[in-house]
Formats: C-alpha cells, structure tokens, sequence
C-alpha cells in the first residue's frame, strides 16, 4: 500500500518534453498529453493557487499563459475570462462580461472553456456570446451574440462547448448540426439551422480525405463537413435530461459516445452504423474517456452517485478490462504512459496506463468540494480546480 508520507516519484527514462494545452481535451483535442519526463509524489509541489469563480470551465495554455472561466456567484452576476502567468499566477488581464448564474438543478456558473489559436483566444458564454481576444493584452478582435444574431435556441443548461479552431474556421455545436465562423472577423461561414444544440464540443477527423467533424446535438449523433456543414451522416442518441455532453472519442477509425443513463456506443465512423461485436454497459456522462493503444479509460457511473467506477474497455469489444471503486465520477487525461486522474472529491491519482490492472503509482488530497473539471497539462504544470473555482497549479515535471 502506497503511503501518503512517504515520496513516491514516477519518473521516466525520457528527457522532458514540454507541451502547450491549447484547447479543450488538449493539442490534439483527446485527452492526450505528448509531454514526457513527467514526476508526480505522495506530497506535490504547490506552484501557485488562485480562485477564478464558480464553475467547471477547465484550462488551456500556450507559452506562458494559461486560462479558464469562472463566475461572480450572483444570480444576475458577472463571468469573467481570466489569463494567468502560468509559471507564477500573476493576473496578466481578465474580461468580464454580464451573465446569470444559471444555476438550475445544479451550482451554475461558466461551462464552456476559452481555446487558443494562433495569438487568439476563442470562448463561447452559457448565453451565446461569442468573443476573439488577443492573447497577450485580453483586448477584445471582435465578438458577436449568436442568439441574436443566428437565432438558435440555447439549451436548457445553456451552451457548455468550447470553440474549435481550424483552418481559418470557428467550430461550435450550435444548432442541430453545428454553426461554423470566420476565426478572423466571426461572420457566418455556415449554419445547420436554428433547432437546439447538444453540449458536447465538435471533434474534427477525417473521412476518406475530408475534414469532417463529430457533433452531439440535442438527440442525435451527427457528422458534417468542415468546409460546407454537409451532413455525412447522423444516427438517433439520446441520454436522461438530453444532457448529450461528453465529447466524442474518436479512435481507429470508430468514435465513442455515451451520456447520462445511456450506455457507451461504438460506431464506425464512415457511416455511422453500430460496430459488430461491440457491447458495454459503461455509462460515460460528463467527461469523456481517452483512448489509448486499443483500450478506452474513462469514468463511468452517475455523478454523486455510489456505484461510480474508473474503468477500462477493450476498444475493439467494449469488454471491461479492470474497474476501480473510490474515485466518485472523476476525470482524466493520459500522458507519459500513465492515467492522470482527478477524483470527483478533488483527490489526484497517477496510475499506470495499462489494461493488465489498475496500479497507482502516486496520490494526493489537492481539492475539496466538487471537482468535475478535468486537469490540464501544459509544460510541466498541472492545473486542477473545484467547482467553487479554487485553482491550483502542481509541479508536474522531473528535476
């Protein structure tokens, strides 16, 4: 049994390769870290903490930057984007803007995370304010109110995804079928129509040489074409509450869904159709899992729920490899070859990336309170939060 006292390093063979955290779910927008010569212990190095507001908006980070969201508290109150030094958490500039707590059925707060592309930062509000800031001063480039202006419906939990840059393009599950911007000006490239969103963010791939992107809209699964907001495919999923909100996997070929009260579904990505063979009754509601070398990682269970477990699924046949009690629905990245987990109460679990067994390797109490946002990686810090917005950043890299 590991003890909390003593020093438990994980270290490896490799030298450290420094990583930004550009975007939701990271710089390849699946949970994955390409960042190496990582070292977590029993006892972590405290860099810096903060209190950014009410909220689950996670990190991004580029160069010397890192950024979340958070709100006031109030019912008719204030969110507020903010950019940190991310060596010593000096405020570098916030913005602010009016937004109501939203706090039905839940605390409320910011949902959606900013996302950095080339200087600029992308955030999309609960209400549909959509804002480009300059990276370095916070100074605004332009920003539009998409209800207004679009016409969409905001969901019942308002809109939670975080923008996806690509080529020049803004991606935002907006509509039925996603709602597309110029990244330069905001004006309209493309619109699916003014029904009501899901609150998952769009994941790009390609199909048979076409950029396409994976949404879940309100009750459906849908595929489009970056360029053109063609709709490829899309197939019926529905979850409790039409809370479709954990990111699509997507992985060799095949992408993942799940939701609350709906067990995960493999399909293939060409058409859409179920993959044969592949059946699983894992529940994966908020953060979606990472897929790594043919096995799924994720949280399955209710939040606030006994019975939650962190599992692993064999990703050709949804069979579970392993399934660990005490973690509560949290969530996870991978990097370094390990499980980098923060528990649904704020405790941090490093574990071994494999399908054999679930092996700790370190842990530590950081948070309390709720914590359902996911950490994030970015050149040797970690950066976890609670939803009362306590913010912590962890020395994460070897010496």
């Amino acid at each position: 049994m590991l003890s909390r006292l003593t020093f438990i390093a994980v270290l490896s063979a490799a030298p450290l390769l420094a990583d930004d955290w550009p975007a939701f779910r990271g710089p390849t927008h699946d949970g994955r870290s390409r960042e190496t010569g990582l070292a977590f212990s029993a006892n972590p190095k405290i860099l810096w903490r903060a209190n950014v507001g009410l909220g689950f908006s996670t990190f991004v980070a580029a160069g010397d930057r890192v950024l979340t969201a958070g709100h006031d508290g109030k019912k008719n109150g204030t969110a507020t984007v903010w950019c940190f030094d991310a060596a010593t958490g000096r405020v570098v500039w916030q913005h602010s803007y009016p937004a109501p707590l939203g706090d039905k059925y839940f605390e409320g707060g910011t949902t959606g995370t900013p996302t950095i592309h080339d200087g600029k930062v992308f955030h999309l509000s609960r209400e549909g304010d959509c804002f480009c800031l300059d990276l370095a001063t916070g100074k605004i480039l332009w920003q539009r109110q998409l209800v207004k202006d679009l016409g969409v419906e905001i969901p019942d939990w308002g809109f939670a995804s975080s923008p996806l840059v690509e080529d020049g393009r803004v991606f935002l599950n907006l509509g039925p079928a996603g709602t597309a911007l110029d990244a330069g000006t905001g004006q309209l490239a493309w619109q699916s129509g003014g029904g009501m969103a899901g609150y998952a963010t769009c994941v790009g791939f390609d199909l048979a040489g076409t950029r396409c992107l994976a949404i879940l809209s309100k009750r459906e699964c849908v595929v489009v074409e970056a360029a053109t907001g063609k709709i490829r495919w899309r197939v019926k999923f529905t979850s409790a509450y039409d809370t479709n909100a954990g990111a699509p996997v997507i992985h060799d070929g095949a992408i993942f869904i799940s939701g609350e009260g709906s067990p995960g579904v493999r399909l293939n990505a060409r058409d859409g159709t179920p993959v044969a063979g592949w059946k699983t009754e894992t529940i994966v509601n908020l953060n979606a899992g990472v897929a790594l070398d043919g096995h799924l990682y994720a949280f399955h269970g209710h939040a606030g729920k006994s019975g939650a477990q962190l599992r692993c699924l064999d990703w050709k046949t949804g069979a579970t490899k392993w399934a660990q009690d005490g973690l509560g629905v949290g969530s996870l990245l991978v990097a370094d070859g390990k499980l980098i987990c923060l528990s649904e109460k704020g405790e941090l679990v490093i574990a071994a990336a494999t399908p054999e067994k679930f092996t700790p390797l370190a842990r530590a109490q950081l948070l309390g309170g709720k914590c359902w946002t996911a950490p994030a990686l970015a050149h040797g810090r970690l950066f976890v939060r609670n939803v009362k917005g306590d913010l912590l950043c962890v020395e994460a890299k070897s010496q």
